[in-house]
């Protein structure tokens, strides 16, 4: 039986353009990517905001996946949350045009009493305070992850090192990282972020893939802690149209996996976890918005899962 699965975060309304066309208001949002790609391995309790202008066919997308959508607020009279750019012929550099944080600039997250006990909470991007205000309101759930930003790291830098604490898992990139820890190598990055208090972190690495590092405790006698690293390639086989919410997905996909399990969670699942992300965002790409996971069933899945593996083992 699959664990619960909480996630908490932007839902928005993002006008796209790249190279390979432009979409109009298309169904967005840090916790939708991530909900949508979570939703095929197992059920996923959203939490988050919306204005009266929220489309009922984006709705509906929410509504036909397993997503459970009772912590879904509707401000009257309030306008969504949208954002508008476009990405460079490299597809890597993406250019922001507008921004309209409407509802979710006052978004103070409630989490329903009867999703209070999730197993799972995954932590969205966004402020530590917002971050910080979920886990005070959800009793004690197996692992928690979350995800930030340089924005964060910036501003409000206290309250994520308060928040670093409280979490099991760290997402964020190369740049973070550095920022965060004022490494520029990754690997000491990587040790410096472990030594804030998370047992792993991930490294999202874009067109490069991830990384993940995480330590365990101290086994009798050792010295100290074991800490495992791990590299994994990106992997993309359709045209690359849209790579807005990749990483999203990513970590959809691996909680996704992770709650589907039967069982309690241990480090030693993260690897396969982070293999499920990659495969999963390799979707997310190939067409605009949430497009290609809306239709993605598990035998697509499951076939180009196969082909990673044989991409790993040679």
């Amino acid at each position: 039986m699959a664990r619960s699965l909480l996630v908490v975060g932007s839902i928005a309304l993002d006008s796209i353009r790249s190279p390979h066309g432009e979409a109009e208001d298309v169904l967005g949002g840090s916790a939708v990517y991530f909900s949508v790609a979570a939703s095929l391995f197992a059920p996923v309790r959203l939490v988050g905001v919306v204005g009266e202008d929220f489309p009922d066919d984006h709705r509906r997308v929410l509504q036909d996946r397993r997503i459970e959508t009772a912590g879904l607020t509707v401000v009257d009279g309030g306008k969504m949350f949208r954002w508008r750019g476009y990405y460079k012929e490299n597809m890597n550099e993406r250019v922001t045009e507008d921004v309209q944080l409407n509802v979710f600039g006052d978004f103070r997250p409630v989490i329903p009493e009867a999703w209070r006990d999730s197993d799972l909470v995954f932590l969205a991007n966004g402020s530590p305070v917002t971050q910080m205000a979920v886990l005070e309101q959800v009793q004690r759930p197996a692992l928690t992850v979350a995800d930030t930003m340089n924005l964060w790291i910036e501003t409000t830098r206290d309250e994520l090192e308060a928040l670093l604490e409280r979490i099991d898992g760290l997402v964020l990139n190369d740049e973070e990282a550095e920022l965060l820890t004022g490494e520029a190598d990754l690997k000491r990055a990587e040790d410096r972020l472990l030594e804030m208090g998370p047992r792993f972190i991930i490294l999202k690495r874009g067109s490069e893939g991830a990384r993940i590092a995480s330590r365990t405790p101290a086994a009798p006698g050792a010295a100290g802690p074991e800490v495992i690293k791990a590299a994994f390639p990106a992997f993309r086989q359709g045209e690359v149209r849209d790579p807005t919410g990749a990483g999203d997905s990513f970590a959809g996909g691996m909680m996704g996996y992770l709650a589907a399990l039967d069982r309690d969670v241990t480090l030693q699942d993260l690897p396969a976890a982070l293999k499920v992300g990659t495969v999963t965002a390799s979707f997310t790409i190939e067409d605009f918005g949430v497009g290609r996971l809306e239709g993605l069933t598990m035998d697509e899945f499951e076939r180009r899962l196969a082909a990673y593996d044989e991409l790993m083992s040679v």
